[in-house]
């Protein structure tokens, strides 16, 4: 008689096999995606106001389905704090790669993004001091920068086209401001929540990028019947699967799988816009963005292997950096 509760107890806490597959098959290929989406749908719309309808809709979406399972508005400070890395993540992180991938290959701004580990990590080592510089660390270090090098400086193209300049320094202002919101996650409110913590940054992130449209003129830019049905198709893909289904399988995979193995989207999902854009969107794939995103995946690799292991005993339980569940793996 007592053995169904427990065979009950552990279905629950041990979901299907399939389920946990499928849960990383989402993070790994529908972010992996992500990119190449908004590589297309910047043809046809213009970028800030694309990444505003973006997050703008599926953060009132989830407001909304959270606001409705909890019942609990969020205080005066959470929203304060969340508008703040609605503009550090949305408005300059997702604001710069939209911008810039009218100019950059998805591929390539999908493996520059991933150096926000490296940025993370020498904003602890120089700032927060959190971090200890080590031999290891300091050669990860070295192998990301590298590898950024290799794949935005135009005298190390090795053969292949240049990428453009200033979409390549959109990119790294878009590493760094999701890199400085990060940090700043434990200093100021958020709500205990990770979903509606992660709801409020998309939602005043994307009124603040409709804000940026209106001044830069992308709303006189956007006309809905001349949009084709691949511009249409990105728009939904990013709203539906990219933010709202992608984030609800990372923060399930959280609660059932180790933050190890779910971080290692971080190493898949540049491999996966980079094959997606060679396949589907012609993009090449030279020697340079070989070897440029091994280094960059090394770096990361290494970085998140050693910066444990160098990490400085904390002063306080909030002075180590949170991770903030509202990154889609850049996606």
């Amino acid at each position: 008689m007592s053995a169904a509760p427990q065979v009950l107890a552990k279905s629950a806490s041990h979901p299907a096999r399939w389920k946990i597959l499928l849960a990383f098959a989402i993070i790994y290929f529908v972010w992996g995606s992500t990119f190449l989406c908004i590589r297309i749908g910047v043809r046809e719309l213009p970028p800030f106001l694309f990444a505003a309808l973006r997050f703008t809709i599926a953060g009132l979406v989830l407001f909304i389905w959270m606001l409705a399972k909890d019942k609990t508005w969020p205080r005066w400070q959470e929203w304060v704090g969340a508008s703040l890395l609605g503009f550090l993540m949305f408005l300059i992180d997702y604001g710069c790669l939209f911008w810039a991938e009218q100019r950059v290959a998805s591929g390539i701004a999908a493996v520059v993004l991933a150096t926000i580990p490296i940025f993370i990590t020498i904003l602890e080592i120089l700032f927060l001091r959190t971090v200890r510089l080590s031999v290891s660390l300091a050669l990860g270090l070295i192998a990301g920068i590298l590898g950024v090098i290799i794949l935005i400086n135009p005298s190390t193209s090795l053969g292949s086209a240049v990428i453009d300049r200033a979409g390549a320094i959109a990119l790294l202002v878009a590493a760094l401001g999701w890199a400085v919101g990060t940090i700043l996650t434990k200093k100021i409110a958020l709500p205990n929540s990770k979903a509606m913590s992660s709801a409020l940054q998309m939602l005043t992130g994307g009124i603040q990028l409709f804000a940026l449209a209106v001044v830069t003129g992308d709303m006189a830019h956007f006309h809905p019947v001349q949009l084709s049905g691949q511009a249409w198709f990105a728009l939904v893909y990013l709203i539906v699967a990219g933010s709202l289904i992608g984030y609800t399988a990372y923060v399930w995979l959280l609660d059932h799988a180790s933050p190890t193995k779910v971080g290692t989207y971080a190493y898949v999902n540049p491999v996966i816009a980079v094959l997606l854009g060679y396949f589907l969107a012609g993009e090449q794939i030279g020697v340079r963005t070989i070897f440029g995103t091994l280094l960059v995946l090394v770096s990361v690799f290494m970085i998140t292997l050693m910066s444990g292991k160098s990490r400085l005993p904390a002063k306080s339980a909030s002075d180590a950096v949170r991770v903030n569940p509202a990154r889609s793996a850049h996606s």
